[in-house]
């Protein structure tokens, strides 16, 4: 017993000794490094075998490349490493190195340039970066894919960073806009792949959904902005597209809701007309993914050279959506009024004109809803489908030209924005369309590892539209709320058809310490605006005063009301029909109608200069500063059909027109 006690207490001895002479260096916190291998020109390198090197203790590390040119380092131990990248029979060596601290855990990119030799490491291994941020985001492939996403939209990933809220008055389905310090969502700039997604001019162009399969890389960008980015932002996000590789990749997928999982919300209460029933709901996304080399056999192979990326998504959506609406009940479709004076009800005649809309309300099904005998409780379905496509084809011209073209489509329709209006008549329904297409064209040309030329032609066809499907029945509306309105559209046509013209030329010098980027943007609006409010007509009863077209009896004739006098109410003006007010907007000879109503064509052009130097004052130490000028010309509408009409002498016979 004696020997086994103390051969445990040698056993202890030894373990705390041995803790003694651990190398301080091994218990300092483990580090990482993440991130992507460019070429010169900005091309992601797959394939790639990356090595550190740490020449006073003698430890390396080797990672290699994937199809996006990603690279990981999950575990490192502090120190100066010597980097030595291995590609195609091709070496790049030190004396480029990188210190690595304790507790780093590092997502930045390595920046190759090329050389007739080989290739050598650039000056500025972060490219793309913008080292003077005031706040942001900025997200990797593998965390967009990762996070859960309702309706896969990565965009509500943005929301996570500090100061951005959704806007909602700016928010149409899957045309997310963005609130950032305060500031409006117009101001909110979306670009992809460089090339921009919104209208930072006029922001009719709204940034649209897009697969995140198909996402390299999320940069956002608030606060404080560089003078390259500009455009009055109160923050600009860039999405990065994947590129095809050398090897062929893709995905396939489908989600699924509905409202099997669905628990009831508070509106879903158990009804006369509902007992127990959640609104139906289903949706559907389905998609794929595929990316490589461009190989048209007998004909061309576009390995190492010429690369393609596709992708397409598909939403389905039904969404049923609990409706409460107020209408008369059966006695006021007979016009017994018993609101105006209760215990002497009056006995309305009924305007012919106005039996038929009386007719045409649904009957109330729940007297013990919110609306009292006046309640109408049902479920709308209100359906949304939407396509979304891309295609993007990168092709390497030389070793320091790089060109790459993507086309994407993205058409939505659906939902109705006003279902309480479709559950009284499907006519009645408002559809919201957005047909949006964006072709960006880019060309890179790394002169040599110390000079690049970046050449960017965009363009953005964008058509958020509002359209109503009745276009000839007025519409009624009650000031006091007393029914639901009958067709309160009225016809209105609103809308947008934006068409926004890029164009860009930016330079990169390196010299020293110094990262130096200057150049300059034109881009032109080519846009149209629809709204046509009321084409229809549209009737208010209450709000004022109205009259008695009709003498009016009471019940027990204590109350009558004889022709000409005041109405006491909202609901015998509407039974006599005797509106308050009516308003409609007549179309001019020369104004469009239809789902064209009172369009005006607006133009506006923006000149954009600017120049930025990142200057490495000291290794841990960087000095950004930058100018930008902008110069937007004046909106004009090239119809002339916002002109207004003047009358300097009420006898003359002409008018000037501006």
């Amino acid at each position: 017993m004696k020997l086994v006690r103390f051969k445990f207490h040698y056993f202890v001895l030894c373990i705390l000794l041995g803790m003694q002479v651990i190398p301080a260096e091994a218990q300092l916190p483990a580090a990482s490094w993440t991130g992507v291998l460019l070429g010169a020109g900005g091309k992601a390198i797959s394939g790639a075998q990356i090595d550190l090197r740490e020449p006073a203790s003698g430890r390396n590390y080797t990672a290699s490349t994937n199809g996006q040119g990603a690279f990981s380092f999950p575990q490192l131990l502090p120190g100066t490493y010597e980097i030595q990248i291995h590609w195609e029979g091709k070496v790049a060596t030190p004396p480029w190195t990188r210190k690595i601290e304790p507790g780093d855990h590092l997502n930045v990119p390595i920046q190759m340039g090329s050389a007739a030799d080989g290739w050598k490491f650039a000056e500025t291994p972060a490219r793309g970066k913008a080292a003077a941020k005031g706040g942001g985001q900025d997200l990797s492939n593998r965390q967009v894919s990762e996070l859960p996403l309702n309706k896969r939209d990565f965009s509500q990933l943005l929301l996570l960073a500090a100061g951005t809220m959704t806007d909602t008055n700016g928010t149409a389905n899957f045309t997310e806009q963005f609130a950032v310090n305060g500031l409006r969502g117009a101001y909110a700039v979306f670009a992809m792949d460089g090339a921009d997604m919104t209208d930072p001019e006029l922001g009719g162009a709204t940034f649209t959904n897009f697969n995140v399969d198909a996402v390299q890389e999320i940069e956002s960008v608030s606060g404080v902005m560089p003078a390259e980015f500009g455009h009055g932002a109160a923050g600009f996000t860039n999405i990065k597209t994947k590129s095809g590789s050398n090897t062929l990749h893709g995905t396939v997928f489908e989600f699924v809701r509905n409202s099997d999982f669905d628990a009831r919300n508070f509106f879903d209460q158990r009804t006369l007309a509902q007992p127990g029933r959640i609104p139906h709901f289903a949706r559907n996304e389905f998609g794929f993914t595929l990316g490589g080399p461009v190989t048209l056999p007998g004909i061309y192979q576009g390995r190492d050279r010429t690369f393609f990326f596709g992708q397409y998504q598909g939403f389905r959506q039904v969404l049923g959506s609990t409706q409460v609406l107020s209408v008369p009940t059966q006695a006021e479709r007979q016009g017994v009024d018993s609101t105006a004076f209760p215990g002497d009800p009056l006995i309305v005649p009924v305007n012919p004109q106005v039996a038929p809309v009386l007719a045409a309300y649904p009957k109330p099904n729940d007297p013990q809803g919110s609306f009292g005998a006046r309640t109408y409780a049902t479920s709308a379905k209100i359906a949304t489908d939407t396509n979304q496509f891309s295609a993007r084809i990168d092709h390497r011209l030389s070793d320091v030209g790089q060109l790459f073209v993507r086309f994407n489509l993205d058409d939505v329709k659906g939902p109705i924005t006003n279902p309480d209006q479709a559950a009284l008549d499907p006519s009645f329904a408002i559809q919201f369309l957005q047909n949006q297409r964006n072709i960006v064209v880019n060309y890179t040309r790394a002169v040599n590892p110390h000079f690049t030329s970046e050449s960017l032609l965009g363009y953005i066809r964008s058509t958020p539209l509002f359209l109503p499907l009745n276009q000839t029945q007025p519409g009624m509306t009650f000031a006091d709320s007393l029914y639901e309105p009958f067709n309160a559209s009225a016809g209105t046509v609103a809308g947008f058809y934006g068409n926004l013209f890029q164009f860009r030329q930016y330079f990169t010098v390196v010299q020293g310490t110094h990262t130096l980027k200057f150049g300059a943007e034109v881009r032109l609006n080519r846009d149209s605006a629809l709204y046509g409010q009321n084409p229809n007509g549209q009737y208010t009863f209450g709000g004022g005063t109205a009259y008695a077209p009709v003498p009016i009896p009471s019940s027990d004739g204590q109350h009558d009301i004889a022709a000409g006098a005041a109405l006491p109410d909202t609901l015998t003006g509407f039974l006599t029909g005797a509106p308050f007010s009516y308003n409609i907007t007549g179309a001019l000879y020369l104004t469009p109608k239809g789902d064209r109503f009172d369009e005006v064509a607006v133009r506006r052009e923006a000149y954009n200069f600017f120049f930025q130097d990142a200057w490495k004052v000291t290794p841990r130490f960087t000095l950004n500063y930058g100018l930008r000028y902008e110069l937007e010309g004046r909106q004009h509408e090239a119809e002339l059909r916002n002109s207004t009409f003047l009358t300097v002498d009420a006898s003359a016979r002409d008018v000037p027109v501006w």
